[in-house]
């Protein structure tokens, strides 16, 4: 693949949805008491936390994320595909991952789920976008 056929306002809008749908799933206003509790974390375990690195490595990770995907999707991809291809990674790559390493762990069935759960949203989200973009 030619780095000049890769859409990079595509790539960094789709980065963007992944950030701003963590921002979003970890709130109060969907799993972030489930998801502390899970942890086994507070509140207070944030208050000395860099919000700005955490925002930062976010958004990196994000971009990383929606780069891979955008290369592994090529540019064929239509929008039924490239959907179906970002879920079946949240799904079989990543949550498949996730679950192994979370029964080694000994960690609560919850959090597996509030996280894949992220996981198949973000690259789902991700692959409307950059297989719905123009």
């Amino acid at each position: 693949m030619n780095f000049s056929d890769i859409n990079f306002i595509s790539i960094l809008v789709a980065a963007l949805s992944s950030f701003t749908l963590s921002n979003v799933w970890y709130s109060n206003m969907l799993f972030r008491q489930a998801w502390l509790e899970s942890c086994g974390l507070t509140e207070l375990d944030f208050q000395g936390a860099s919000k700005n690195k955490a925002f930062v490595g976010t958004f990196l990770f994000s971009f990383v994320s929606a780069f891979l995907l955008s290369i592994f999707l090529g540019n064929d991809s239509d929008i039924g595909l490239s959907v179906v291809t970002g879920f079946s990674i949240g799904l079989f790559w990543v949550s498949s991952s996730l679950g192994l390493s979370y029964i080694y762990e000994q960690r609560p069935l919850k959090l597996f789920f509030i996280n894949s759960g992220y996981y198949v949203s973000q690259f789902s989200l991700m692959g409307l976008i950059i297989g719905g973009w123009p």
